[in-house]
């Protein structure tokens, strides 16, 4: 079992540092590659590059865990939506057919996800069994906003066509609830022995409509992975105070802290939780001097308390692979 496993499943002390979007844009050894497969959809189903990619920061920085490279949209492609990327810009999906996306199955939806599970396959045969492999699924609340283009460019909310017709949302949260069980499922049965659930858009989610679209649909999830046993790790990005609410609810194996929430707040309200993340990305922009000071406060701040060292958010393209490196080692020689 890795340490990860450890932390999670027995809440015990062990050390263990990993980031989200580790395997990506800021490695040189990615960028060569991304400059040879510029359709990043079709990057995500090639299971060979995608191990490949996967496993760079694992080579590079001996890291405690692998994630699989892929992306949280592959799931409203494989319901049939068209996905693009385009540098520097937010992902745009193809306008939301509601009758396509209700005549979805679980079989097509399987199958064109295939390649995502057969990469998942080939790392964890190529990964030390010592080191945990994480998947992951975007949270329905995180995909509807893709899914209905409900994000306005002020991050905030298009409320009057969230509200337009509740029946098709309650319907559309179903079912994008059944296939991300589905999803998790099959990649655990890939291979993945932990999932990490993002709900990126969670901080812009109304108060009075928490429940429904944050702790319900999280909740279901994490109950799914623990008939798996297969620990999961929530990241409710944005929620502030509700943190706590969502925690309780919930009920997390591990809970991401994002770069806002203050670590000894969180050490005081997130009870019989593993705490993960929380130092601010763009730190690594700054001197050794300022990184160790902030990567300080975090290890100080969970010293005596199941911690996973990470940050509040995913490794930024212009970081430096050399200041990651020498984070890492700052933290296992603390």
């Amino acid at each position: 079992m890795s340490n990860l496993n450890k932390i999670l499943k027995n809440k015990n002390l062990c050390k263990s540092v990993w980031f989200m979007r580790q395997a990506g844009r800021y490695l040189p050894e990615f960028r060569k590659i991304r400059n040879e497969n510029k359709n990043f959809v079709e990057l995500c189903l090639n299971s060979e590059i995608s191990s490949e990619i996967s496993l760079q920061p694992i080579k590079r920085f001996d890291l405690d865990s692998a994630i699989i490279f892929s992306d949280i949209l592959m799931v409203p492609y494989a319901l049939g939506q068209e996905v693009t990327f385009i540098k520097n810009k937010s992902p745009k999906l193809s306008e939301f057919n509601f009758k396509k996306f209700r005549n979805n199955n679980e079989k097509e939806f399987s199958k064109k996800l295939d390649p995502v599970y057969k990469a998942i396959n080939i790392t964890r045969k190529r990964l030390d069994i010592k080191k945990s492999l994480i998947s992951f699924v975007g949270a329905p609340w995180t995909l509807l906003i893709y899914m209905l283009d409900l994000k306005k460019d002020n991050n905030k909310i298009n409320t009057s066509k969230l509200n337009k017709n509740k029946l098709l949302i309650d319907q559309i949260l179903n079912d994008l609830t059944q296939y991300l069980r589905l999803h998790i499922k099959n990649q655990i049965n890939a291979g993945a022995d932990v999932v990490q659930i993002f709900d990126s858009w969670s901080g812009l989610i109304p108060n009075e409509n928490l429940t429904k679209f944050s702790y319900s649909p999280n909740s279901e999830l994490v109950k799914f992975c623990k008939t798996y046993n297969v620990p999961s790790i929530c990241f409710p990005k944005g929620l502030k105070e509700n943190y706590e609410t969502f925690n309780n609810l919930v009920k997390p194996d591990g809970i991401n802290l994002d770069y806002e929430i203050d670590p000894l707040w969180a050490k005081k309200k997130l009870k019989d939780v593993v705490i993960q993340g929380g130092m601010d990305p763009k730190v690594l922009y700054k001197s050794s001097i300022k990184i160790h000071r902030e990567a300080t406060k975090y290890i100080q701040a969970f010293k005596d308390t199941p911690y996973i060292f990470n940050l509040g958010h995913g490794l930024l393209p212009e970081t430096d692979p050399d200041k990651v490196d020498k984070l890492i080692k700052f933290y296992r020689n603390f």
